[in-house]
């Protein structure tokens, strides 16, 4: 998106503003040229430029002037200083003041791209980082999904039609990508908010313990039992109860659950009389509930009860757009945390993250922000505070689309085309890294419709 930048030129020779600006029109950018540094100042005034090139030394209104007043009106404007009087001193001023660059008459063209092509990407970051810190602002004080993928826009509006419903809910998608944080949205959008949310995972107990934490037991149920306890069920009632990994749920509870959701009542352990109940119940699985139904594992008239509206959730890997907004959030979090004065993540950083599958999806990616944040001594997440398997391997998971397991041959497609591409189309190298000869490799390439690519 460089081509959307602003620049500013500024040059009292008329055949070097000329020449500037022919070379910035053709590299896409949005040009306004003037040779009075006095028309200049006026021109800031007027509107803000995200780079401005500007001679040193000119009558009336020098580039350093140009340099300060840009500094006290637009901060994220960078500034490249050109002079044909180049000294030590000069140079030490400008950077002392904030100039982005110093290059000495006769220049090379090829230089100054290269310069302004990097002011302009440090701008357009600058924008950003604050684009995204502004959009995470607007989350504080709410239930925070963080999203700008319109798939996950969609899941949300269902989400706030179906809460003030009180219908059961049922939340899939795979470990990390946020099925709890889900289940709290609709429970914070519901006229149930004012009531308790409890979130129970249904594969970290063992039966009696399970059914000791949602039923409760009566004092003198069970030796030990010297107090009465309410259960889960009746604790969140006027409320939302959130079953995680439902489809780990043994058997006999699953048929408890289910009288509790028809008759909405429950009975305690050692107790003789039901408590009425009012509990909404939000459950999710990372697994695929109807195969756990078809080899019997999980009731199918649990599921009818539990499955009156669906929700399933994309992994990370599918809403790429979302990692970068993800990145701020996770970053301003744990910099508070933590004390720290972090407040950037490097172009690099973010390139790297895009390029990953995430197989521990939203979570995965929350850990390796805080990492960052713990290691970075300065005010910016780098590469080098990346895990070293991130920074060294392109990992790609094997996931499901669409219902459907990626077939072997598919797959070897995939990898050929992705290993071409990053030897830059030379098939001998490609041969060489895929372990085959030339030969075998055109072949491939024929079977697969890949030669023309």
């Amino acid at each position: 998106m460089q081509n959307s930048a602003k620049i500013l030129i500024i040059d009292d020779e008329k055949i070097a503003l000329k020449n500037l600006e022919h070379v910035m029109k053709k590299e896409g950018y949005t040009v306004t040229g003037t040779q009075s540094g006095q028309n200049a100042l006026k021109l800031l005034d007027e509107q803000q430029f995200d780079v401005v090139l500007t001679d040193l030394r000119m009558e009336k209104v020098d580039g350093m002037q140009i340099l300060k007043r840009c500094r006290e009106l637009y901060p994220d404007t960078e500034v490249i200083m050109i002079t044909g009087y180049a000294t030590l001193k000069t140079a030490v001023d400008s950077m002392k003041y904030g100039a982005f660059y110093y290059i000495a008459k006769p220049f090379k063209l090829d230089e100054v791209r290269k310069v302004v092509r990097e002011a302009v990407e440090k701008v357009l970051l600058k924008k950003e980082n604050r684009q995204l810190r502004d959009q995470i602002d607007s989350y504080q004080g709410k239930v925070k999904i963080i999203t700008q993928d319109p798939s996950m826009q969609r899941l949300l509006d269902t989400a706030r039609q179906i809460a003030p419903t009180d219908c059961n809910v049922l939340l899939s998608g795979e470990s990390g990508t946020g099925k709890e944080l889900f289940a709290k949205y609709i429970h914070y959008s519901s006229n149930r908010s004012e009531g308790p949310f409890f979130a129970l995972n249904c594969g970290a107990f063992n039966e009696e313990l399970l059914t000791n934490e949602l039923f409760g037991h009566e004092k003198g149920a069970f030796t030990g039992a010297a107090v009465m306890k309410k259960g889960l069920i009746e604790g969140a009632s006027g409320g939302t109860l959130f079953l995680d990994e439902i489809t780990e749920m043994p058997s006999s509870m699953q048929v408890k659950l289910l009288r509790v959701i028809q008759e909405k009542e429950v009975l305690r352990l050692g107790a003789t009389h039901p408590l009425q109940v009012d509990v909404r119940f939000i459950a999710a699985t990372n697994r695929d509930i109807h195969e756990s139904i078809r080899t019997g594992a999980f009731r199918q008239d649990l599921y009818f009860r539990l499955n009156v509206v669906s929700l399933h959730i994309p992994p990370l890997s599918e809403r790429k757009e979302d990692i970068p907004l993800l990145s701020y959030y996770f970053l301003k979090k744990y910099a508070a945390l933590m004390k720290k004065e972090v407040t950037e993540i490097s172009r690099d950083v973010v390139s790297l993250l895009m390029s990953y599958d995430f197989p521990g999806n939203v979570r995965e990616l929350e850990n390796i922000i805080e990492r960052g944040v713990a290691l970075t001594g300065g005010k910016t997440v780098e590469v080098a505070h990346l895990p070293e398997d991130l920074r060294e391997l392109s990992i790609r998971t094997f996931r499901k689309k669409e219902g459907k397991i990626p077939s072997l041959e598919e797959q070897e497609t995939a990898y050929i085309r992705w290993v071409v591409n990053e030897v830059g189309g030379n098939r001998t190298l490609a041969a060489q890294v895929l372990g085959i000869d030339r030969v075998s490799l055109w072949r491939k390439l024929k079977k697969y419709g890949l030669e023309e690519e």
